[in-house]
């Protein structure tokens, strides 16, 4: 199996400290930001990133899960139909600037459907994208995210594995992989 580490326990907590710093510097207290993380993988790293904001703000950082499942446009193209995850906003998100938060940006795709899923919130007044990972050069959809940790040139052979202690693994990792030997 050909796995390439492209982040470890050590340079994600960097990574994650350095995008709070960027955060920071655009949404200053927070007072009319939220982040909302994305189902399934990026309700982790938003947790950690409000984890960190806190401690550096030392205000509370309204953060909710959103799953867009059901606004997907493959939702009703799959063989075996796809499952939801739990979406828990429990705020408004009316003229409000939203951060939406996955671990890893590949087409698009799912970043679309969450702007479907977020009018059911409210219309925010603005909305930016984080993401651990930025698959360059794979875009179904014309998105790009306005904080990134890593930018990183993959082939549609291979797969970004996320695997987080909060997923139950020993240790955070971020790798590269082939798609073949998941």
């Amino acid at each position: 199996m050909q796995k390439r580490l492209l982040l470890d326990s050590k340079l994600l907590d960097i990574t994650i400290s350095r995008l709070c710093q960027q955060l920071i510097e655009n949404h200053g207290e927070f007072e009319d930001t939220v982040i909302l993380g994305l189902q399934p993988k990026g309700i982790f790293l938003a947790e950690r990133i409000k984890t960190k904001l806190e401690s550096l703000l030392q205000n509370k950082i309204q953060t909710g899960q959103l799953d867009a499942t059901f606004h997907r446009d493959d939702f009703r193209r799959r063989v075996t139909p796809l499952k939801a995850n739990t979406t828990n906003v429990p705020f408004i998100i009316e003229d409000k600037k939203v951060v939406l938060i996955d671990d890893v940006l590949f087409t698009g795709r799912t970043v679309r459907a969450a702007l479907d899923a977020m009018t059911a919130f409210g219309r925010p007044s603005k909305v930016e994208l984080l993401v651990l990972i930025n698959r360059r050069y794979s875009r179904d959809t014309p998105i790009e995210p306005q904080y990134v940790g890593k930018h990183v040139n993959t082939m549609f052979s291979q797969r970004v594995l996320v695997e987080l202690k909060e997923q139950g693994t020993k240790k955070d990792n971020i790798w590269l992989v082939d798609k073949k030997d998941k």
